[in-house]
């Protein structure tokens, strides 16, 4: 398994607004290959969001990172910060990981 963490600069809509903005968004990330789940993340006092994935494979990392990399420069975000890290099952199991 991988953990794909990605932040970037963003504006808002934060909280419940960001929820009923992001539906159709999150309904497409869910269709994603080898995606097991996501977690959204945002701050709104620093003005930025992202995400945490778990995916089944480094492929499907990478793919995904790239497909969204894509939607967001088209959306104008820049300074896009990722990083793709394989999962150490054992110790995370340990520390209550839900994987």
């Amino acid at each position: 398994m991988y953990v794909l963490q990605v932040d970037f600069p963003f504006n808002g809509p934060f909280g419940e607004q960001m929820s009923a903005a992001m539906q159709d968004l999150a309904a497409d990330i869910a269709q994603e290959t080898d995606l097991l789940w996501k977690i959204w993340t945002e701050n709104e006092q620093q003005q930025e969001a992202g995400g945490i994935y778990l995916f089944n494979t480094q492929q499907g990392a990478q793919v995904y990172l790239e497909k969204h990399s894509q939607r967001l420069q088209a959306a104008g975000v820049t300074n896009i910060r990722s990083r793709i890290f394989a999962v150490n099952r054992p110790l995370s199991l340990l520390d209550k990981a839900p994987i």
